[in-house]
């Protein structure tokens, strides 16, 4: 297959999503990641064995991030040839897109372009909290050309948990707790929980709690619970309670995560053929937004409230 030219969009506060991403797809210098500010992707992606680095096609060949020393610690870091000065520079000289920014109020002035282009886009999570946006962006989630998540929909912690749930009813309750806010971080929990079960979210209430902490009523009778826990250490979890399957993991491997999704994306360019059901998609996002609607209003909100 010939090389899919990718462009890497970044950067956004506490996230080093360009930096994993694009040594994932094209591998990475030593010494450039050693010094590039990251030690904790660093570390994770030297303990790799050199034949998990790379991603079918893809080659990170252009990169711009809001600093130009930034962009050119990632390129360097990353074997990534072309540090654009805008990243409109990139239009006509990639292929697909990765936007690696988890600063949800950028993301569609950043996607447009390339969207309305068609070029195949990667989002990092959460696409949109915003309605409108998210209206926006649904058609080309609908076409394949557009994918959004969190890495832990991919997680090889829950590899487990999803054979064991994949035929089976009888699901009770789908506990996660995490670290920092509902916004940025309880996306992680709602697509890691959205993608081992059946089940579809119908409402969703903020209980009174000194974090953030939310129930989830899926039509299948169960719950979600979903606590976001501000600036605790640590925290990925995720708890399953069904009539024949009971299981607690923490989830830790993000190099493996970031690759299966990585590998997801690569698989939409190629096929034109959306990777994570748009439902799912569509649902974490109106989740997120109702779950903000019921921690101002203190009442329970009804996903069929909002309406795309």
């Amino acid at each position: 297959m010939a090389p899919v030219r990718v462009g890497m969009i970044g950067i956004s506060e506490g996230n080093g999503h360009p930096f994993s991403f694009s040594a994932i797809i094209n591998g990475y210098s030593d010494e450039g990641l050693a010094q590039s500010g990251w030690p904790g992707i660093y570390e994770y992606v030297r303990r790799r064995d050199p034949s998990e680095l790379g991603v079918q096609n893809l080659v990170v060949t252009h990169a711009w991030t809001q600093s130009r020393k930034v962009t050119a610690d990632l390129c360097r870091a990353c074997n990534i040839d072309h540090a654009a000065r805008s990243y409109e520079d990139m239009l006509g000289n990639i292929d697909a897109l990765v936007i690696a920014r988890d600063d949800y109020e950028t993301h569609l002035e950043l996607a447009r372009p390339f969207l309305e282009a068609g070029l195949p886009v990667f989002v990092d999570k959460p696409l949109a909290v915003d309605l409108e946006e998210l209206r926006y962006f649904k058609p080309y989630l609908e076409r394949g050309k557009l994918m959004s998540c969190s890495g832990m929909r991919y997680a090889r912690e829950l590899d487990e948990v999803r054979a064991a749930l994949r035929d089976q009813d009888g699901l009770a309750l789908l506990r996660g707790a995490i670290v920092n806010s509902w916004e940025k971080y309880g996306v992680h929990l709602i697509d890691a929980l959205l993608g081992i079960t059946k089940a579809r979210p119908v409402s969703v209430v903020a209980l009174e709690a000194s974090h953030c902490s939310m129930a989830v009523s899926m039509d299948d009778g169960s719950l979600m619970q979903i606590d976001t826990l501000g600036s605790i250490s640590g925290c990925f979890r995720i708890d399953v309670w069904s009539s024949g399957h009971v299981s607690s993991c923490e989830i830790t491997d993000n190099f493996s995560m970031f690759r299966r999704m990585l590998w997801h994306f690569a698989e939409m360019v190629r096929s034109g053929r959306p990777q994570v059901p748009v439902a799912d998609t569509l649902d974490s996002m109106r989740l997120l937004m109702a779950g903000r609607t019921s921690r101002t209003t203190g009442r329970k909100v009804l996903l069929s409230e909002i309406q795309i």
